[in-house]
């Protein structure tokens, strides 16, 4: 009879045991679920208008009515705003008129990089801006060093030789609060807060930039491979843009050039709850910055471009909690065996 009883409590602790496993799996995958459900779930997402570029291109001029102005060799047809021809030593840039408001945003950016250089042969690239001056002409892709704000550069020229770790064409964020410089030298790896080499120039199908910003977590992602869906290429928490700034899109050649085409930008308002007490903040006096484990400074020693300090990923977070169940798992099923050992090795003294 006992031994009978064992045996049912036995099965009693195995299925409990099961059980205990299956919901933990269950959360974990719910955790997993809410994890990634924040990178561009294209839920609850409005469109801005006064602050998005599309055809035909209504709007963009120099007079007081317009939502968007353009300098230098920037022309604007039916079809797309070329920032640079194909030529030598041109710069251009169209520019949001209306200050941005919005504490959670997210912009998609369809471009174009396309020329008649070979490979190697072509440059400089693309740069999108979300910052506190707009039109101010510079060496930074067509616009302003030391600005404020934030910046996508989507940099197809190679200047530092030494820096064979990444290929170009390269994708890079920096956040700037007006103190430091763009080192065209390293390809800004010195500020960079990270990237990811993407194939975008001379493509046959459309290619899209998406870049999100919410409760302090900035997002970049890409689809030029034709497939439809965004690939993650860079993704940091700890980033503080204030309100009030513009959005701008600039593009620079130098001594090797191509077409720089901007096809729409179309900015979305995300629906986030914030706290009281963010509520409460003035947000258009926040300083841009970037809360990190690592200055940007010290990225110049680190080979890979990126930072070591930055918040885990979805799929990090993820593997971190699978590899933590699996080690529960191993340690009760090594528990349970020897317990079981050690309870038929007192029998045989009954």
């Amino acid at each position: 009879m006992t031994v009978s009883c064992r045996g049912r409590l036995s099965k009693m602790g195995k299925l409990n045991f099961a059980a205990f496993v299956s919901t933990t799996l269950v959360f974990v995958l719910l955790q997993f679920r809410s994890v990634r459900g924040d990178i561009t779930d294209g839920n609850a997402e409005h469109l801005k208008r006064e602050h998005s570029l599309m055809k035909p291109y209504q709007g963009v001029g120099s007079s007081p009515s317009s939502q968007w102005d353009f300098w230098g060799s920037t022309l604007v047809t039916s079809s797309y705003i070329r920032l640079t021809p194909d030529e030598r030593s041109k710069q251009g840039s169209i520019w949001n008129t209306v200050p941005c408001y919005l504490k959670d945003w997210e912009m998609h950016v369809q471009f174009k990089v396309h020329g008649s250089g070979k490979k190697n042969l072509h440059g400089d690239g693309i740069a999108i801006w979300y910052t506190k001056d707009r039109l101010h002409p510079g060496p930074v892709f067509g616009n302003q060093d030391h600005f404020v704000g934030l910046a996508i550069f989507l940099d197809t020229f190679r200047n530092d030789l030494h820096g064979m770790d990444r290929s170009f064409p390269y994708i890079s964020a920096m956040v700037n609060n007006g103190t430091v410089g763009y080192d065209h030298g390293k390809d800004g790896r010195s500020s960079e807060l990270g990237g990811c080499s993407a194939e975008i120039r001379n493509r046959e199908h459309d290619t899209y930039l998406a870049i999100r910003y919410s409760k302090g977590r900035l997002t970049i992602m890409v689809d030029v491979d034709d497939k439809n869906e965004w690939k993650e290429c860079i993704d940091i928490a700890g980033v503080r843009l204030p309100t009030g700034y513009y959005f701008g899109a600039s593009a620079a050649t130098g001594d090797l050039s191509d077409n720089h085409d901007i096809i729409s930008m179309k900015l979305y308002q995300l629906m986030v709850e914030h706290t009281a007490e963010e509520e409460n903040l003035d947000w258009t006096k926040i300083e841009p910055s970037v809360n990190l484990l690592k200055s940007p400074k010290d990225n110049i020693d680190d080979p890979t471009g990126n930072f070591r300090g930055t918040t885990l990923t979805g799929w990090k977070v993820f593997l971190l909690l699978l590899c933590s169940l699996l080690g529960i798992v191993v340690c009760a099923v090594v528990g349970a065996v020897v317990f079981q050992k050690r309870q038929e090795r007192n029998k045989r003294f009954y």
